[in-house]
């Protein structure tokens, strides 16, 4: 198997998101997080850009122990110092420099000629050299930079010193092709090619960053630059966790990564929210949906067989199972795994019935829960409790006081009560206990994160002392207030229940 170097910018480029900024000790986080995951190589940020990021590439620095720690510079010597004093804890150091290699950069930014341009860059290799015996080159814009040229520029810097040479599609123009083809010349006219790693680069302006860069893998590049999430500026880089499963999946490759796959998921989601950056539902690899399966033929296959419609095993990437999502394209078999992972197994007669009622809910909601399920299988007990919530009325806002009207049915007998309290929650339960009228007293309260949406089912568990005794109750509604009371009215059935 080869090697392929996996290169995360999450922490530089990716971090240039507006609104995505991150604080030093957050960039630890993440940093160690990188480190878990695997990465060959943390860009820990751009130290003459501000002081925050030159504190941050020194924590950085301290903080992991065995990736290498790179820093970003222009091609220009003080960059160069200020980046090389960043790195000074660094066990392993490497200085990422560079200059625009294309037409349009050298003409309109630089206002320079190829010749100047191809001069600077070797300057700025060799000085770097003279700190770090790891630096790496990139050619900005090197997706649109006449081949023949880029092809000069890259054997000038690996004399100079270059052990690695970044050739980015910054634009993300390029087509897998045509990128695979840039990389391809490049290993066949480079004579000193082999003392260097080719790195890739690629932006997802055009939706071809992972195919340009993985067209680049097959073409020779032996290291990958990616972001977590495929964040990145404009669209976005390339996502490791795309290149790693890609890897992962066609093993007749004969190319891996260090990567521990099993760590993506949780990375993925630890980014998401230190960077304020929701995951899209359909993103691969990560997304909520990607293994979901609300169609009843997709639904059908992945109970017989996960393979039929699964290549990658959601544990591989950190998921504990599957999503079967019942919705109203669902089938029989889809219900019927719900119902039994719900500790309910039904007659097929039954589950017809079941099915007709399902179908009718399903229209109705976006997905149907399995509490939704379950109380259409007849397997919800709430009927048979000796207290049950008939009705709840909450009036709340900025500036107003909340109160709650409840209604309860006990034993049969219609009760009512209104409270005020600290907060809809603290009102509804108020009321509710000047019907029950016993000494209790709430120890815990917790409320499970909402994964999905705003219309999600919210769930409470809650701990209730009466007597002397502990007791445990769970409400589930997609209102949080009508959860907490369901919860606390679960408790009071159970002590009840054993009064009785």
């Amino acid at each position: 198997m080869e090697r392929l170097f996996i290169f995360d910018t999450t922490l530089r480029d990716g971090e240039q998101v507006p609104g995505c900024q991150l604080n030093t000790v957050e960039k630890i986080q993440v940093a160690k997080a990188l480190e878990q995951l695997g990465v060959d190589v943390i860009e820990a940020g751009f130290p003459i850009s501000s002081p925050g990021d030159f504190n941050s590439v020194i924590e950085i620095s301290k903080a992991v122990t065995w990736p290498v720690i790179c820093a970003l510079t222009r091609a220009v010597e003080r960059d160069i110092d200020v980046a090389f004093e960043a790195l000074q804890y660094a066990k392993h150091k490497r200085i990422h420099t560079g200059i625009g290699t294309s037409d349009e950069h050298i003409r309109y930014k630089f206002n320079s000629t190829r010749e100047e341009i191809l001069e600077r860059a070797v300057a700025a290799t060799k000085y770097a050299k003279r700190f770090v015996d790891d630096v790496e080159f990139y050619c900005e814009d090197a997706g649109r930079t006449d081949n023949a040229y880029l092809a000069q520029v890259v054997e000038a810097v690996i004399k100079a010193g270059a052990t690695v040479v970044n050739i980015p599609d910054t634009t993300g123009y390029c087509l897998p092709e045509e990128y695979h083809d840039k990389i391809k010349y490049l290993m066949e006219h480079v004579d000193n090619i082999d003392r260097a790693i080719i790195s890739t680069h690629c932006h997802n302006d055009l939706g071809m960053a992972t195919a340009n860069s993985f067209s680049g893998v097959m073409a020779g590049a032996r290291q990958v630059e990616v972001t977590i999430n495929g964040i990145g500026e404009r669209a976005g880089n390339t996502s490791l966790e795309e290149i790693a499963m890609i890897l992962k999946c066609h093993k007749q490759l004969g190319i891996e990564t260090n990567i521990n796959t099993t760590k993506i998921y949780p990375t993925s989601r630890m980014v998401s929210s230190l960077m304020n950056m929701p995951v899209q539902p359909n993103k691969a690899i990560v997304g909520r949906n990607a293994f979901a399966h609300s169609s009843g033929i997709h639904q059908d296959g992945v109970l017989k067989n996960v393979q039929t419609y699964e290549i990658m095993d959601p544990k591989d990437v950190g998921i504990d199972d599957n999503s079967i999502v019942l919705t109203a394209r669902s089938g029989r078999a889809a219900l019927k795994h719900r119902l039994h992972v719900n500790g309910v197994d039904l007659t097929e007669e039954k589950l017809d019935k079941v099915y007709e009622k399902f179908l009718v809910l399903a229209d109705q909601k976006k997905e149907v829960s399995d509490a939704d399920a379950l109380m259409l299988a007849g397997a919800d007990t709430a009927d048979t409790h000796a207290v049950r919530l008939d009705f709840l009325q909450v009036t709340t806002g900025k500036g107003v006081k909340s109160v709650a009207s409840i209604g309860l049915d006990i034993s049969g007998q219609k009760f009512e009560a209104a409270a005020s309290g600290n907060g809809p929650v603290d009102a509804a339960i108020k009321a509710l206990k000047k019907i029950i009228m016993k000494q209790m007293t709430l120890k815990e309260f917790t409320i499970q994160a909402i994964s999905k949406g705003s219309d999600d089912v919210g769930k409470v568990h809650m701990q209730v002392e009466y007597d002397g005794a502990l007791y445990y109750g769970f409400g589930a509604n997609t209102d949080i207030v009508t959860a907490s009371v369901e919860a606390y009215i679960d408790c009071i059935n159970k002590f009840k229940k054993e009064e009785d």
